[in-house]
């Protein structure tokens, strides 16, 4: 055999080892959404382990992520994670053509850290979240086991007659690997179809849930606060629209027919167990309202508008004998948990000051987008939503800072959160080409709690000169902002600041989303024909 063709031999078996591994992977996948799909779809592997990534990846990695990606950061992790089985799964198949036993072992081995995983969850309901690993890992075994074995071949023999008898063929290979892709593409259609059907009825309940009318209707909106600016963002943001950022890899579908919202913890004298029909007997409340994420840099896109239907939390505390530190409560910190396993920290005395803080149920008129928290979420106005917008919420206990560092806070994020003072450029776009002449130069400014009483633009290095402020809805919602700009030919660095209800300017000093927020001035640059 010429070194040629030995080398064409081992990249052929190579290959034929690669298919294998990638097929036992692809069984193992498959076999563990169909076994998923029967017990608890969130304790599916690729679920659980990139759960389980994220929870471990430093906060300035995970920041990066979303500044990089945005709202597809987890679909970029989750390729990642499949990138890097796939690649895996070549090495084991590879492997496993001179060693059967040790590939398969590696496909048990992965089998164990899903499982780990599983059961490490804080939303894991027990041992049988680690049958979907376990299971899905002993099929791609055995299906490695197998399709390495049939990807030898086998010297030809005589039989009893003296007739020559060769092992399995390539063809014969091939054609196991059609019935094993056929077998695991079945198993893993018929498990996103029980999947869909753990789903279907909390579909089925957000669909025939009717919305009380609030108790508290939102003030009307005053006339005047959408400026005619093309480009500028709308005062209320679509729910389609609306930001998401959160852990959740896959999006809890909770049926709202079997929710509970539990409050209990220190200072409670009455502790409360609440169904979704009982917080939609009580008065709700309508407000509009601007949530702001605290990865949102300089200028992000993290950040928006909508009118929220809900229950005053105060009432709840309150009700249940809790009282603020001020008045002697014995509690400072509320942390709410998802039923996904998050956990959020909030001031006690920041839900208890006044503020409309509310357990939302309803999104610009119609109930919360899974998305965004269905059945119910929090909503604390002023602070930033990593410490007080739980969505899916399903757990409320009253303790203290000093007891308990909820997810993020472990993460090195600061433990109080108010939003800071900011102003955005809409229009124009960064690295825009606007004609000479007149250019309105628009955009959104907050400072929610504070209010903005004004917006100032900078041509260049030339003086600060006042905006047109467009009318202020309320004190927790963001307040648009346009400035008439006579441009000249040339390169031009726009740059606006805003002044909150306090009369504090908003800081020049840049700062990173960790610890407690981004600040600085945003600056956008264009040029003029």
């Amino acid at each position: 055999m010429t070194a040629v063709s030995s080398f064409r031999s081992t990249l052929s078996r190579a290959a034929l080892g690669a298919l294998a591994g990638l097929l036992a992977a692809f069984t193992a996948l498959a076999v563990a959404e169909l076994v998923a799909g029967l017990v608890r779809p969130a304790a599916g592997p690729v679920t659980v382990v990139g759960g389980a990534v994220i929870d471990r990846t430093p906060a300035a990695v995970k920041d990066f992520a979303i500044r990089t990606f945005g709202e597809n950061d987890k679909a970029v992790l989750q390729l990642g994670i499949v990138a890097v089985l796939a690649f895996i799964a070549v090495s084991l198949g590879i492997l496993a053509l001179s060693h059967r036993r040790a590939g398969a072992a590696g496909v048990l081995l992965f089998g164990v850290v899903g499982a780990a995983a599983a059961l490490s969850r804080p939303d894991s309901t027990g041992a049988g979240d680690a049958l979907p690993s376990v299971v899905g890992a002993v099929a791609g075994a055995l299906t490695l086991y197998v399709l390495a074995s049939k990807a030898v071949p086998v010297p030809a023999r005589a039989d009893a007659d003296g007739e020559g008898t060769a092992g399995w063929s390539r063809r014969g290979f091939l054609t196991a690997v059609g019935v094993t892709a056929a077998a695991a593409a079945s198993a893993g259609a018929l498990g996103r179809f029980f999947t869909g059907r753990q789903g279907q009825g909390a579909v089925a309940s957000r669909e025939s849930l009717v919305l009380p009318e609030p108790a508290s209707p939102a003030p009307a909106v005053p006339a005047g606060v959408q400026l005619k600016a093309p480009g500028i963002t709308p005062f209320t943001t679509p729910s389609s629209d609306f930001y998401r950022v959160d852990t959740a890899l896959t999006v809890p579908k909770v049926d709202a027919g079997t929710w509970r919202l539990r409050l209990h913890g220190r200072g409670v004298a009455r502790p409360r167990t609440y169904t979704l029909d009982q917080l939609l007997a009580r008065p709700l409340i309508e407000r509009d309202i601007t949530l702001t994420c605290v990865s949102n840099e300089v200028g992000g896109p993290y950040i928006g508008n909508a009118r929220w239907l809900g229950v005053p939390l105060a009432d709840l505390l309150k009700e249940a004998g809790v009282r603020p530190p001020s008045d002697g409560g014995t509690a400072d910190q509320l942390v709410a948990r998802s039923v996904d396993g998050m956990t959020l920290g909030s001031p006690v005395e920041d839900v208890m000051d006044g503020r409309d803080a509310i357990l939302a149920v309803g999104m610009n008129g119609e109930p919360l987008p899974f998305d965004h928290g269905f059945p119910v979420r929090m909503l604390v106005p002023g602070l930033y939503g990593y410490v007080s917008a739980c969505k899916w919420i399903t757990d409320i206990e009253l303790t203290t800072f000093d007891a308990y560092d909820p997810y993020w806070v472990k993460r090195k994020w600061a433990r109080r959160a108010p939003v800071k003072t900011q102003a955005r450029i809409d229009t124009p776009k960064p690295f825009g080409r606007p004609a000479a002449g007149t250019v309105t130069v628009a955009g959104v400014a907050w400072a929610q709690r504070r209010g903005i009483t004004r917006v100032e633009v900078r041509i260049d290095e030339g003086p600060w000169q006042d905006a047109d402020l467009a009318a202020q809805a309320g004190l927790d919602t963001w307040r648009q902002w346009s400035y008439r700009w006579n441009a000249a030919t040339g390169g031009h660095t726009v740059t606006v600041r805003a002044t909150d209800g306090t009369g504090q300017v908003q800081t020049e000093q840049r700062a990173r989303t960790i610890p407690d927020g981004a600040s600085g001035w945003h600056s956008v640059f264009v040029t003029v024909p």
